[in-house]
């Protein structure tokens, strides 16, 4: 009986779509709607996707006016996202090359680790961008970066220092609105850098130094 109950948890995210939509909601809580139009689905292929992660207890849903909005259930689930995207780059070859042949397509683009982040940030050197959504990044952002979306950034490009280096960052890894970030202000001569890494793996290196 106990392993028929893990199993529900493991049936739940079965699905790839399933997981991309836990992987959004990590980010901040979104209507079926939004989630719609982010992942490319109906918006009824979205709701039934989001009954079976609720009837597992992987999510939570609110109404607000005339929509519904859905989070994850607990910060465990990030948690364990986070454990399995981990767990799949460790164990599973094809995953490895994925990785590799993203890093070979943007090659040129340089990245820098949290360890260093947080020290340049602490000498001032750098201006850290979060390239979210602005839901996202209201939600939670790591601690003094700004918040221009990916598709606002061309037109506030201007408003940018010109004397320091800029880092930008998104959902993590596999998330190319920063790659498209660096791009964009690489070629208008400033000089920029990816962090690769998401929200929450700052908290846990925040968390780890402490």
């Amino acid at each position: 009986m106990l392993y028929n109950e893990f199993a529900r948890i493991g049936k739940s995210i079965s699905s790839p779509k399933r997981l991309e939509i836990l992987d959004l909601l990590s980010q901040s809580p979104k209507s079926v709607e939004k989630l719609a139009k982010v992942t490319g689905m109906s918006v009824a292929n979205v709701s039934q996707h989001l009954q079976t992660l609720y009837n597992a207890r992987l999510v939570n849903c609110k109404k607000q006016g005339n929509f519904v909005n859905y989070e994850l259930a607990d910060s465990a689930v990030s948690n364990f996202m986070s454990s399995l995207r981990s767990l799949s780059e460790k164990q599973l070859v094809q995953v490895q090359h994925i990785k590799k042949e993203f890093l070979n397509n943007h090659f040129e683009i340089e990245g820098v680790s949290l360890q260093d982040l947080k020290k340049r940030m602490e000498n001032g050197e750098v201006l850290l961008l979060d390239v979210r959504p602005k839901d996202e990044f209201e939600k939670a952002h790591i601690p003094g970066a700004i918040s221009i979306p990916i598709e606002e950034l061309e037109e506030k490009l201007a408003s940018l220092p010109s004397n320091c280096d800029v880092v930008a960052y998104c959902r993590g890894p596999y998330c190319l609105m920063s790659v498209e970030a660096v791009e964009l202000l690489k070629t208008r001569g400033i000089n920029a850098f990816r962090l690769e890494k998401s929200v929450q793996d700052w908290k846990e290196f925040i968390n780890q130094e402490d």
